[in-house]
Formats: structure tokens, sequence, C-alpha cells
């Protein structure tokens, strides 16, 4: 027997996907019609029904799970074999960001982007996962924490992250107590927590016996601060959205320096990507508001 053209392979494998007929040849560019002829091409050369036909769609037979099962990764590694030399599109932009980066500090501002640039088409990928760009092709770059030292990209500093205590304006006027004694008030953390010793380590203070609160992340620990609940140890660049909306209160103009900074990171193949030079333009100018915003509205003692 002939070997099967690819084309019907790819048509069954996105059909058994799908479980649609309309669905797998609407991914494929093709009319139903064409599909159903190649799947039923496909079946008549192995002589075997591949599919079960049903007003809700289609499903696979024992002989079509039995032929998924066997080429259903080859097909998948073809396809990633194929990516990295699909032709890029420049008004196209995929960039992967961190929650809590991308909630109170990037999307805050990206309309003046997207409003300056209509034609670009911007996918924004909130994953907190260090990305690999051999194996996400499609990924063009990244906003991301460390200490700038990626092997084989591109990495572009962008803000320096710095932690200091925040408060609601509603706890500092109920409380009445100084900044300076932080021990006094209700902090949210946990004993022994790094940040914090380190805080008191550098700028002084007794660090209290319990803690009222702590929370594991960072978007969490914020709105906690916001709601009352007690003093945060925020960091600067993600609660500046906050502080400048009056919803939080600088207790310090004391900063702990954090161990890891913000960057924009992407590969070699992006460098001449042109929606992402338009996009680091724009993310380095946004870069130089945020610091000028923060030197003017940064409180304390």
């Amino acid at each position: 027997m002939s070997r099967p053209p690819l084309n019907t392979l790819l048509g069954f494998a996105a059909a058994a996907r799908n479980g649609n007929l309309t669905r797998a040849a609407e991914s494929m560019h093709l009319t139903v019609s064409a599909l159903s002829h190649q799947i039923r091409a496909l079946e008549e050369r192995l002589g075997r029904r591949l599919f079960d036909r049903g007003s809700r769609g289609v499903c696979l037979t024992a002989d079509g799970e039995r032929l998924l099962a066997e080429v259903g990764p080859h097909l998948q590694a073809l396809e990633q074999a194929l990516r990295p030399f699909a032709p890029r599109r420049d008004e196209v932009l995929t960039v992967s960001v961190m929650p809590s980066m991308a909630s109170a500090w990037l999307v805050p501002r990206l309309g003046r982007f997207l409003a300056a640039h209509p034609q670009l088409e911007l996918n924004l990928l909130s994953s907190e996962r260090l990305i690999d760009f051999e194996r996400d092709p499609d990924i063009d770059a990244a906003l991301r924490m460390g200490a700038g030292k990626w092997p084989g990209v591109h990495a572009e500093h962008l803000l320096d992250e710095s932690l200091a205590p925040v408060a609601s304006p509603a706890l500092i006027e109920r409380l009445g107590l100084p900044p300076d004694e932080l021990h006094r008030w209700p902090l949210l953390g946990e004993r022994g927590q790094a940040h914090w010793a380190r805080w008191f380590g550098a700028h002084g203070g007794r660090e209290p016996e319990r803690y009222v609160a702590h929370l594991d992340d960072l978007e969490s620990l914020h709105r906690a601060a916001v709601d009352g609940m007690g003093v945060a140890l925020g960091r600067m660049v993600r609660s500046r959205v906050l502080i400048e909306s009056g919803q939080l209160v600088v207790l310090s103009r004391r900063r702990l320096p954090s161990d890891f900074n913000h960057y924009l990171v992407y590969p070699p193949r992006s460098a001449e990507h042109a929606g992402l030079q338009a996009f680091r333009e724009w993310l380095h100018a946004e870069v130089q508001a945020h610091r000028g915003a923060a030197a003017d509205t940064d409180q304390g003692d």
C-alpha cells in the first residue's frame, strides 16, 4: 500500500482534536466538504472506519484511536520542527509577562501604546513561568524579574525593584502611630520572613513578636494592605498605581533594594521585529515617566 498524503493525516488529526468537522476545517483553512473527502479517502485507503459520525460531531473509532496514537506524536514533532521557519508577522507581537507586573504596571499604560500603533496586534501571555524561547517560538519577548543574566538572550534593564512599608490611609488614621515604630503596627508577613528581617536589619527597629497575616502572592498582599488589614512591605514598582491613586501610602522614604530587578528579555531572532522595536521604544519612555512619578509621589519620613 502506498503512503497516504501528509495532508490527509493532518486532516484526520485536526478532526480528532476538534471532534467537529467544521472547526477542524476552519483550523486548516479548508471547506468542510474538502476535509470530509480527505478523511473518506484515508478510510478507503486503510480499509477501516476511523470516525463515528453523529449529529453533534465526530468521535474516533477504536481503529481511529490506534491510528492517532501512532501518528499524533510524529505530526506534533513535525509541526514543532517547522515553527521556527514560519514567516514572522511584524504587525503581531507576543509578549510574556508576570501577572503582578501585567495588572499593576503594564496594562494600565497599554492604551497609550495601542493608540499610537493601531496596526499592531499585541498578545499578552500572563505567566510566572520562565520562558524558553527555543521551545516557545511564538513568543517574541518577555518582561521578567531577575539578575539580568540569562544565556542566549538580550536583556535590557528597565526598572530597579525596591521594597518599603505601605499602608492604607484608613489604617494610618485609625492607629495614629509613628511610622518609625513599625513593631507597634499590624504587619503582614510571618516571623523570620527574609524581607522583613532584612528591613529591620538595614533600617533598625524591633521586629514584632507576631504578624497579623501571611499572604504568599504579591497581588493578595497589596490588596490586604489596601483593605487596611496591616502594613505590607510593598514592591515599589508594582504598587505604584495604588500609591498614585491614594489607596496606599508609603510610610518611609527608606528603601530595601531587591535582589532582582525588571528586564525586557528577547531572543536574537526578535531583534529586527518591527513590532518589538516599537514596543521597546515605548517601554523605555514609560520607564522614564515612571521614575519621575515615583520621585514626586513618595511620602514618609
